[in-house]
């Protein structure tokens, strides 16, 4: 029986998928770096140091670890900026974390960063639906490595043990994940793993072995959790 869920970030919780990319885009196109919305899909999973780090490797330029922090900190500006008037939260997502929170503990597990993460939660009020973080300056590896959601099982186990429950198999923690490169960093730390079709398709998610795939998280209730994830 499900006990906890993790979450990841930008496309499940939030969606400024298209922020991120033309953010992206703006960046590093003042470097003379080019970047598509075919290599920013084809690079989901990653944390930006990485994401840039491979741009420039496309590229066939080298970069300077310097650098990077600079077009990190830049694209932390452009999408802050972007998001300041609306935070582009998924419709009924509010509701889902507060149904799903009466019964289940909630985490997150993204590759993004922390300082962006936090803007969300604090700007929207959500902070007090998650009772651990895992974000990219929490790990060495990038989705579809399993390290994130390992170190998120943990702590949430632990904070659940804390607060006097038995503690978790690994069968009883489900991952929420919008791409291929996160099912599998689940699947790969021995979660189960509920596919969102807000990035990629159904079938990509499927094929990539999310057990059941949501057209939209608003549909989900706790016993629908319960009824799939056994």
């Amino acid at each position: 029986m499900i006990k906890a869920i993790l979450l990841d970030w930008n496309g499940v919780v939030i969606d400024d998928e298209a922020v991120q990319m033309r953010a992206y885009i703006d960046v590093l196109s003042d470097q003379g770096v080019e970047f598509t919305e075919e290599i920013y899909y084809d690079s989901l999973g990653m944390d930006d140091a990485t994401f840039v780090s491979a741009a420039f490797e496309r590229a066939g330029k080298s970069v300077a670890n310097g650098t990077i922090d600079e077009i990190v900190d830049a694209k932390f500006e452009l999408w802050k900026n972007a998001v300041a008037e609306r935070l582009p939260l998924f419709d009924g997502i509010k509701n889902f974390l507060e149904k799903m929170g009466q019964e289940f503990s909630l985490g997150v597990v993204s590759m993004a960063a922390r300082r962006e993460i936090d803007h969300v939660l604090n700007a929207a009020g959500l902070s007090k639906h998650f009772s651990t973080i895992v974000s990219a300056e929490d790990v060495d590896r990038c989705k579809p490595d399993p390290e994130c959601y390992r170190t998120g099982f943990r702590q949430i186990d632990s904070v659940r043990i804390a607060a006097g429950h038995l503690p978790m198999t690994h069968g009883e923690c489900l991952a929420i994940e919008d791409s291929p490169p996160g099912v599998r960093a689940a699947l790969g730390a021995d979660l189960q793993a509920l596919g969102v079709a807000n990035t990629v398709s159904a079938d990509e998610l499927r094929a990539a072995g999310a057990r059941a795939v949501a057209k939209d998280l608003r549909d989900w209730f706790p016993e629908a959790i319960r009824r799939v994830f056994v």
